[in-house]
């Protein structure tokens, strides 16, 4: 072997030994990896065998260490004196140049017997946390309230068409149609009847509420109207049926029946005749468009405070809508006078003139010649004078022939068109011109068409002409 070359021993003790030579290497600070690494050659009988017989007593050989610098030690024999030898030379020889280890951590029940229990705990507490923590409230995002939405979808342009432009109403929020349907998951209350007196036939028919509201639609509204005017309408008669059913109030109808089919309640259409002469006379179309509408407002009513509306309709109207206690003597909230300029547009009838002779005139209104002649100073015609209007522009107190009457007075006796109407003498003869028709509390059915045609739905339709209304099931109220 040459000089320069370093032959490294590498010691091979016995278990027992080995572990009584660790203590001693830890009380005197050697270094934890050469321990380490005595043990694992340990464990390999062939290679201690093979080592051991080359090892020579009393023989000197460098020892490198992993931490790069070399100790001369002397390399034991395997034996019983190997302990003291090595504990003595470790005694003797001082390594300053060598870090002392890190120590080990003491084993549980050692010197701190208090280590196992600890552990134990956390584990514990570990294990009830995790579910808590698994178990704790989530915030979750809630859908926006469609009320509290900052952008709602504008009503549909109608410019596009070559129609007027929409004209813009206060108070006319653009939202949908019709509320939306209730959840399949919530169940639905059974659907009530309606009994409806037929006075063509004497016999009063027993039907669902939906049908009778087709029979209503297709008597109350001509098929022509746009799809959202007979929406409206399909809602608005089935609100006032629905007020009807829950008051059981069965006023102005035979016995055994809950309305006529007349426009003392609502006009109706049996489902009979309208399988006979619609269905079967080429009005199969104009049929299913009024069943089309009932579909798509189906359970929908109007409804204030939470109770069905009195949902008053008329024909057309004269530019506005009335205050009901002008016509009724009773102010309801939400029948209010709105402005409506789409029947002069539209509306075929909007005036209409009827020449009454002046006979005709006293005895309708119960006027005698004497009454008339005292205030007219002898003349042969009446006297009329009006006093005042109402906020919908027609005749509130009006003279005639000395005796004062209210608008809808001389509309009912003179079988007017409309409470606003002019007056022309001709001889023996009065022209009297009307504008508008109906009574002109609630909806105009022509306002509402020209409201359809210039792109607003059915639930603003309903919002312009009943006042502060809002929508229900009417299944949810009737139940």
């Amino acid at each position: 072997m040459k000089d320069s070359q370093v032959r490294i021993r590498i010691p091979i003790h016995h278990p027992k030994e080995h572990r009584q030579a660790s203590l001693t290497e830890e009380r005197s600070g050697s270094i934890a990896t050469s321990l380490q690494k005595n043990k694992l050659m340990q464990q390999q009988p062939d290679t201690r065998g093979t080592l051991s017989t080359g090892v020579k007593p009393n023989r000197r050989t460098t020892a490198v260490s992993s931490a790069v610098n070399s100790v001369d030690t002397a390399l034991p024999i395997a034996g019983a004196a190997v302990h003291d030898t090595r504990a003595a030379s470790l005694q003797q020889v001082p390594l300053p140049h060598l870090r002392p280890s890190a120590g080990r951590a003491p084993r549980w029940g050692s010197r701190r017997p208090w280590l196992p229990f600890a552990a134990m705990a956390g584990v514990l507490v570990l294990a009830m946390a995790v579910p808590a923590l698994m178990a704790w409230p989530r915030q979750t995002a809630q859908p926006v309230p469609p009320s509290s939405r900052t952008a709602a979808p504008a009503a549909p342009s109608v410019t596009a068409k070559g129609e007027t432009p929409v004209t813009r109403l206060p108070g006319v929020p653009p939202i949908p149609a019709v509320p939306a349907a209730p959840s399949r998951s919530v169940p639905m209350a059974a659907e009530p009847d309606v009994r409806v007196y037929v006075t063509s036939t004497g016999r009063t028919e027993t039907l669902p509420l939906e049908q009778y509201i087709v029979g209503v639609v297709a008597a109350e509204m001509p098929p022509s109207f746009e799809g959202e005017a007979l929406k409206a309408q399909a809602i608005a008669a089935r609100t006032f049926i629905a007020r009807r059913l829950l008051a059981d109030d069965t006023s102005g109808a035979p016995a055994g029946a809950d309305v006529t089919d007349t426009v003392k309640h609502q006009a109706y259409i049996s489902k009979a005749k309208l399988t006979r002469e619609w269905g079967h006379s080429g009005k199969s179309a104009e049929l299913a468009k009024i069943q089309q509408a009932v579909r798509d407002t189906k359970d929908t009513i109007m409804v204030y405070e939470g109770k069905p509306i009195t949902a008053s309709f008329f024909s057309t109207s004269n530019g506005y809508t009335e205050n009901s206690e002008d016509v009724w003597a009773k102010a309801v909230p939400y029948l209010r006078s709105v402005s409506s300029p789409w029947d002069k547009q539209l509306a075929p009838r909007y005036t209409e003139t009827v020449t009454l002779s002046r006979q005709s005139v006293f005895d309708r209104l119960g006027l005698s010649r004497t009454a008339i002649a005292a205030s007219t100073g002898g003349g042969s015609m009446p006297e009329i004078r009006i006093l005042s209007k109402t906020e919908g522009h027609r005749i509130k107190k009006i003279e005639v022939g000395g005796s004062i009457f209210t608008g809808p007075e001389i509309r009912n006796k003179l079988g007017l068109r409309s409470a606003e109407f002019t007056w022309k003498a001709e001889g023996d003869r009065i022209a009297i011109t009307t504008y508008g028709y109906g009574h002109g509390v609630g909806m105009s059915q022509w306002g509402a068409n020209g409201m359809a045609k210039e792109g607003h739905t059915a639930t603003q339709i309903l919002l312009h002409y009943y006042t502060g209304i809002s929508f229900a099931k009417a299944s949810r109220i009737l139940s």
